[in-house]
């Protein structure tokens, strides 16, 4: 195994292990930030077109849309090689996106990478929930 990041790694990589619970680990999770690239859209006579961010979204093997994030920038680098256009992105807390996305939608965390997750929609449905009720 390559070397662990950052905290949110440690935690992912001891969730896989069976260190930790993976309801310990969803927990975590929504109190981390966490790396979303976004498409560059390029700026015509230094004024941006948009001001939306466009997050990448790919379908899953059952053909469901997933979005794609990372537990680093770094950790980035080896999949976006495959999405040029995906230049920039995001470091933000896990919870803001949450509280941004569609419903119907899965994550992909590190996808292709030995220290990904894919966590489906019904799963990230009820995180958003457990997200949005104060505690």
């Amino acid at each position: 195994m390559e070397t662990l990041k950052n905290e949110l790694e440690k935690q992912l990589h001891a969730a896989q292990i069976g260190e930790t619970p993976s309801e310990v680990f969803m927990k975590q999770l929504l109190g981390s930030q966490i790396f979303m690239p976004v498409k560059d859209d390029p700026a015509i006579g230094g004024i941006q077109r948009s001001t939306r961010a466009q997050p990448l979204v790919v379908q899953d093997d059952g053909g469901a849309n997933a979005l794609v994030l990372f537990t680093s920038p770094e950790r980035a680098k080896p999949f976006l090689a495959h999405y040029p256009e995906f230049k920039g992105g995001l470091l933000t807390e896990f919870t803001w996106i949450l509280e941004k996305m569609d419903a119907g939608f899965g994550i992909m965390i590190n996808p292709g990478d030995e220290l990904g997750i894919d966590i489906e929609p019904e799963l990230v449905r009820q995180l958003a929930e457990s997200a949005a009720r104060p505690n």
